[in-house]
């Protein structure tokens, strides 16, 4: 028996490699690594010790891929104060700009000296979140770096002031006093207090004491204002109250502390109140 031409055997084989590569699909090339844009912090919420800050972002993937995790830092004035990990699982449809976003929450102030120092400094801190993503597509993993930074204004001390003091003469031996301590918030997020203790003295002689707004709350940027009523007589501040209204003018003393978390602010207040006679 006659074997092939050479000629006719190398077309042969030739016909079934073309073959074979007709029936088998090529790979598909490996997408590349994801892009991000629209970087930005802002603040969800702000409180005098603590604040939670929103990342949000934008994302591109060549191809089909999930945005896992998000590993991030919580960075105060240059400071690490938060390390943390969002789960996210966003679906990335290939060429399209998926929007994702993700809050972590931190106490910015490490103690009352921090906050009584950023108080008087007043001003801005710098705030950040920094980390990397995580990028699962099929079964290829990628890590994108991210960081977006925010200023935000310092927590402020609260502020104790008379608002307003007013004294009712009735007769020559008694007086009723009206007196309205304010609490001033100067920061845009309101203010939780633990209460608000005073005594008042009156011409020398401590006519009363006591505690307002406990466990109360002063608004964003608002004064709360607490009332206090006294009365000047013979049983609450002696038996020469007499001659001490004749003067037509008492003078007093406001002094307390004002408490809340990590506040403590020591007041003392004086002055003069001039009678009016009550009809």
């Amino acid at each position: 028996m006659r074997s092939a031409p050479r000629a006719i055997v190398h077309i042969l084989t030739l016909a079934a490699w073309v073959a074979g590569c007709a029936s088998t699909p090529p790979a598909a090339p490996e997408g590349g690594p994801a892009s991000l844009e629209a970087q930005e912090t802002t603040v969800a919420s702000q409180g005098l010790t603590e604040v939670t800050l929103r990342y949000a972002g934008q994302l591109t993937s060549p191809g089909p891929a999930v945005l896992e995790k998000a590993d991030y830092e919580l960075v105060s004035e240059g400071q690490v104060v938060e390390k943390g990990s969002a789960p996210l699982g966003v679906a990335l449809a290939p060429g399209a700009p998926t929007p994702f976003s993700f809050q972590a929450g931190a106490a910015y102030v490490r103690g009352e000296e921090d906050l009584r120092a950023m108080s008087q400094r007043g001003g801005t801190v710098l705030l950040a979140l920094r980390g990397v993503l995580t990028v699962r597509s099929g079964e290829t993993v990628r890590t994108l770096p991210f960081a977006a930074s925010r200023q935000v204004r310092v927590p402020r001390l609260p502020e104790v002031r008379i608002e307003s003091l007013e004294g009712a003469r009735y007769s020559e031996e008694k007086v009723d006093l009206l007196l309205r301590l304010g609490v001033r918030n100067p920061n845009p997020f309101p203010l939780r207090l633990d209460g608000l203790r005073w005594a008042i003295t009156v011409g020398g002689r401590k006519l009363g004491e006591g505690t307002q707004g406990k466990y109360d709350t002063v608004d964003a940027a608002a004064t709360g204002v607490y009332p206090v009523e006294l009365a000047v007589t013979t049983e609450t501040w002696g038996q020469d109250v007499r001659a001490l209204i004749a003067k037509g003018t008492l003078p007093y003393e406001v002094a307390g502390e004002l408490t809340g978390p990590l506040v403590r602010v020591p007041y003392s207040l004086s002055g003069d109140v001039k009678l009016n006679v009550s009809r």
